[in-house]
């Protein structure tokens, strides 16, 4: 299923759905940050995705990233709670979503790198990498504020 996001854009359409979701920062020993590039947009992203009925978000985000990436993390921070109106994200079905993300940090614990069918390439990728990577904004701002190392987390 295609998928475009919108972020502040007066030629977006109307949201008919909120759904909660989880992304997660998983950083390696180096210091690298885990990104994939999403099959539905041809973007870098955080690995994430929408938590089901009788699971809790950080279960969400464990299970999230060992789908799309076959790596078993434990949930060790939080870098924010992202729920900006302004950012819809439009599937070719029809739904237009609402953005409801908290992006968690995670940590390696076992596993293998292995992409999903929900992406065309992973990669651990340094802070001075992710730039030159297409990528929409609301991924980048996440990354920035893990990569600001603050001590509370992005409420918004």
């Amino acid at each position: 299923m295609a998928r475009t996001d919108y972020y502040d854009d007066p030629g977006a359409p109307l949201p008919n759905s909120l759904v909660v979701a989880a992304s997660v920062v998983v950083v390696d020993a180096q210091g690298r940050v885990l990104v994939q590039r999403r099959a539905d947009s041809g973007n870098w992203a955080l690995p994430g995705g929408t938590m089901n009925l009788g699971e809790s978000l950080p279960e969400c985000a464990v299970r999230e990233t060992r789908e799309e990436t076959g790596l078993a993390v434990e949930i060790v921070g939080l870098v924010g709670i992202y729920t900006d109106p302004r950012h819809v994200i439009a599937y070719s079905d029809g739904e237009v979503r609402q953005q409801f993300n908290v992006c968690f940090v995670a940590r390696i614990i076992g596993g293998e790198l292995t992409p999903s069918d929900e992406s065309t390439a992973l990669g651990f990728k340094t802070p001075a990498e992710l730039p030159e990577l297409p990528m929409h904004h609301t991924q980048r701002l996440r990354l920035r504020h893990y990569l600001a190392g603050g001590d509370q987390p992005h409420l918004g």
